[in-house]
């Protein structure tokens, strides 16, 4: 271990701490982000901004942190409005740093510039179907990167690691699912690099003693949400009167999990655990596709129109956590239905849909 070896933090310290967030225009990242600077404590921020979506999202989500609200988002969905800055930006006890994890140079000069008390890695290529398509891209990001941030923690001393992980890990398991469940093979090139990565810490916990906590997390909404996923296609569809593509018969379910909910669990995650991984979920039964589209049908009072493709093999049928272990290591339960989250998202949606009309699903 090294010699310079902070302890950990632990969620709700009075003491001001700086943090580093991987992926922080990312939509989990962000909020986790915006809770971190409302405790009162320091924020890192490094993102490399690519365009898997419509990077306006990720630049409406960064203005806020930067104190920008209001900022032109710019007109191009793969070029972000702030990836040309070399130099840091700053907004009070904010900075972002346009940065990508599978730089190794960069993000050493990252970790030698602050005194880190912990790193969040949200950083991660996202999207199951995508990562059929370009599988080497995904585990360059999510398992080189991954490796990348583990081997800066060691050599400067940083010893608590939270990883963002997926319930696409446990295709094939029982549900509900539980964090000692056997995993099966993988579904998809996604699933398999967040297994791979959760390897990776485990590994460097059991090498060089870095205190970690593995997340999986199970299918996050909220506002400001990805446009590869369900929630925000779905509100935009219905409300242009566009038809729905929906993927299977709609029987098809997730744990759906409000984005606040997932912030404040992966920021209590900071506890010393040695290495554990956590489900964060909503911890009920799921809600089929079906019933989400009637959830956002009644929150805009309008109909759907469906478009039924078949369905991707890649897909889970059905995802559900138990999160009784969350519950008695963080104390953590998520505290916002799918009802009232559906209900904040299209409000959200509502409030911003000028900008939101020209999005790229």
């Amino acid at each position: 271990m090294p010699a310079n070896n902070p302890q950990p933090s632990t969620e709700g310290s009075s003491t001001p701490r700086c943090y580093l967030v991987t992926g922080a225009a990312g939509f989990i990242a962000s909020r986790v982000c915006d809770l971190l600077l409302e405790a009162g404590h320091t924020v890192v921020g490094v993102d490399n901004l690519n365009d898997y979506y419509d990077v306006r999202l990720k630049d409406y989500r960064l203005s806020s942190l930067l104190g920008k609200n209001g900022a032109p988002l710019g007109t191009d969905p793969k070029a972000s409005v702030f990836s040309g800055s070399k130099q840091p930006m700053a907004n009070g006890r904010f900075e972002f740093r346009v940065l990508d994890i599978e730089n190794l140079p960069a993000l050493e000069e990252v970790f030698a510039t602050h005194k880190f008390a912990a790193v969040f890695n949200l950083a991660a290529r996202a999207g199951v179907r995508a990562s059929l398509e370009n599988p080497e891209i995904y585990r360059s990001t999510n398992i080189s990167g991954e490796e990348n941030v583990l081997s800066c923690q060691v050599k400067y001393g940083v010893r608590k690691h939270v990883l963002a992980s997926s319930s696409s890990v446990y295709a094939g398991c029982s549900m509900p699912f539980t964090e000692d469940a056997r995993l099966q093979m993988a579904q998809s090139p996604y699933a398999e690099t967040k297994k791979a990565a959760e390897v990776l810490a485990d590994r460097y916990h059991k090498l060089h003693g870095l205190d970690v906590s593995i997340l999986r997390y199970f299918t996050v909404f909220g506002p400001a949400g990805r446009p590869d996923m369900a929630p925000l296609r779905f509100i935009k569809w219905i409300d242009e009167g566009t038809p729905i593509t929906l993927f299977g018969d709609g029987t098809q379910a997730r744990d759906f999990t409000y984005v606040d909910d997932i912030a404040r669990g992966t920021i209590l995650a900071l506890k010393p655990l040695g290495c554990e991984v956590l489900n964060l979920g909503g911890g009920r039964n799921p809600l089929s596709m079906m019933m989400v589209i009637g959830l956002i049908e009644r929150a805009l009072g309008k109909k759907a129109r469906i478009s039924g493709q078949p369905a991707s093999t890649a897909d889970m049928k059905a995802t559900w956590a138990d999160i009784a272990k969350a519950k008695r290591l963080l104390g953590w339960a998520p505290q916002v239905t799918p009802e009232d989250g559906f209900h904040r998202t299209v409000e959200w949606y509502r409030q911003n849909r000028d900008w939101i009309r020209g999005i790229r699903l």
